[in-house]
């Protein structure tokens, strides 16, 4: 009998979607209407992302037989599904198999599963941390025959490490490289993501599709954007970034090789929108995925309060998002009118709340064992106290969650309060330092990004912009009174943090040596700050929690 003859085209589905972690039934519902609309568009095959049935990171999950249970037997059923004569799926999922449990990924067309591969380069560095509930695949992959077509399926981190899986794929006898991915968004992440891909591409000689998640997980923010590169290494198509799609592309068969014919070429946004559609994607699907019907936050007169709110009304809309000023005798006119111009802006629900009051009960109470000493940040604190037992009140009475607005130059270096404005359930600005706030707030008075349920025109008062930040707790005050300028600070915490240098090299950039022994002094002091604060979005290479495991018990400094 006479052998099918291989196609000379393939139409390949990418199912860049927003699966949740631990909702099998959901993502497997989400895979089934992917491939339904992927068979009303002509496609032979659906590529979903990396462990997609489970939800990118399980992390412990994956410990749990009950869940790889569920995982496989969601598998075995979608495998079912392709009986009908519609496209075959790629879909991942954790395994357990007598070689271990594998980060893998499931081929099933025609009702049956064609194939199982799993991942070998198991990534443990950063957010990542496989190799505690995986084990890597105990062979190198080989193709996978789908209808006459051999193709590679390394699995993320296979083609970023240094273990040749592609190019063992290549040699035998792969004619193209699907990845799927849940590679998480830090600025700037899709040019690396290109580099890495053209650099498999050179030494392959094949093209490479590239299939990444989307969503928000936690601190995680998945940001799609897949893509593919040529075997010429131009870019063969581009999908959006921060918006669920499934986009058929097609493949032909042109001489020896596979081409891309036709796909979406969509355009990746600069900076300050990228960044600022991150926090506005991860904390809408914290709200929602953990299912909160509303958010409040402290809304001060403040450059971070105001930005939070208007990515709190952005991500959620108006109807969910509660503001309170809660003036004390230090809150200046200039607040109170900012504040509630930003509310009207963004047309939330704005109350007033005085905490008089609470804070004169707590200094009343304390008279006797305050007495004979000097007035200072503990009185300073009791005002953020207060707030933030107002804002907790308000989440438990109605079941909102708290917002809380601390920037990653504030949690850097502890200008922050325990138990006070570091309350709250998630931070959308935990990994943005105090000058990208700035410039993200001025962004978004110019623009509305895709997808924002917001207003047009400025939401953040240009006055708020324009005034020196303060914490008002006490007479006059400013953050410079006890800290550098920020755009010092800023560049020196990035030094510290991001890119791990020395003081004395950070001091041949400019910067006195007092100032940066005394900054990073105060980076290390505060940790024990930073492990009780809540999670927030990941925005840069490394933010604190995920990416900067530091002891709280630490007497390192760097003395040059």
């Amino acid at each position: 009998m006479a052998s099918t003859p291989a196609p000379d085209v393939l139409r390949i589905a990418v199912a860049q979607l927003n699966p949740i972690v631990g909702d099998v039934a959901g993502n497997l519902a989400k895979a089934r209407e992917a491939r339904a609309d992927a068979a009303r568009h002509g496609a032979d095959l659906v590529l979903f992302t990396e462990l997609f049935i489970a939800g990118y990171p399980p992390e412990d999950l994956v410990l749990k037989p009950a869940f790889l249970k569920a995982c496989e037997n969601a598998v075995a059923d979608f495998a079912l599904d392709t009986a009908d004569g519609g496209p075959g799926v790629i879909i991942g999922t954790p395994l357990k198999r007598k070689s271990g449990t594998h980060n893998s990924i499931v081929v099933a067309d025609g009702g049956r599963i064609l194939a199982e591969r799993f991942k070998i380069d198991l990534p443990n560095y950063g957010e990542f941390d496989e190799k505690r509930v995986f084990q890597a695949g105990p062979d190198m992959p080989g193709p996978v025959n789908f209808r006459g077509v051999r193709i590679g399926i390394p699995i993320c981190e296979d083609i970023w490490g240094e273990l040749a899986v592609c190019e063992t794929l290549a040699e035998s006898g792969a004619e193209i490289l699907l990845v799927p991915n849940g590679s998480p968004y830090y600025r700037a992440k899709i040019d690396v993501r290109h580099q890495i891909v053209i650099k498999q591409v050179i030494e392959t000689g094949l093209p490479m599709l590239y299939a990444n998640q989307l969503g928000g997980q936690d601190e995680l923010i998945f940001d799609g954007a897949s893509f593919a590169i040529q075997a010429d290494r131009s870019l063969a198509f581009q999908m959006s970034q921060f918006e669920e799609f499934v986009s058929v592309t097609t493949w032909k068969r042109l001489g020896e090789g596979w081409v891309c014919v036709d796909g979406p070429m969509s355009k990746v946004p600069e900076r300050e929108e990228a960044d600022y559609r991150a926090c506005m994607l991860g904390l809408r699907d914290y709200v929602n995925k953990n299912g909160f019907k509303n958010v409040v936050l402290g809304l001060s007169g403040g450059i971070d309060s105001a930005i939070c709110a208007a990515l709190a009304v952005d991500a959620l809309g108006e109807e969910r998002v509660r503001c309170v000023m809660m003036p004390y005798r230090y809150t200046s006119k200039d607040s109170f009118k900012d504040a509630e111009d930003c509310a009207r802006a963004l047309g939330c629900r704005y109350d007033i709340v005085p905490i008089f009051e609470p804070v004169d009960g707590f200094s009343h109470a304390l008279t006797q064992l305050f007495e004979g000493t000097k007035p200072g940040i503990t009185e300073e604190n009791l005002q953020s106290r207060a707030r933030g037992t107002i804002l907790m009140a308000i989440s438990n009475k109605f079941g909102s969650m708290v917002v809380t607005t601390g920037n990653k130059s504030e949690m850097s270096v502890g200008y922050a309060t325990l138990y006070g404005d570091m309350n709250g359930g998630f931070n959308p600005i935990k990994d943005l330092y105090k000058m990208q706030v700035y410039a993200l707030s001025a962004w978004r008075n110019g623009h509305v990004p895709p997808g924002a349920l917001g207003p047009t025109g400025e939401v953040i008062p240009k006055n708020i912009l324009d005034k020196a930040p303060s914490a008002e707790l006490r007479e006059n005050q400013t953050d410079q009174d006890s800290l550098p300028p920020y755009p010092v600070l800023d560049d020196i915490l990035e030094c510290l943090v991001e890119n791990e240098m020395g003081v004395d090299e950070i001091v041949r950039r400019g910067h006195a040596r007092e100032t940066v022994t005394r900054v990073e002094n105060m980076l290390y002091i505060a940790e024990y700050k930073r492990r009780q604060a809540a999670p927030g979005v990941k925005i840069t290479k490394k933010n604190f929690g995920r990416d900067r495991r530091y002891p709280i018990t630490n007497r390192f400094r760097d003395r040059g």
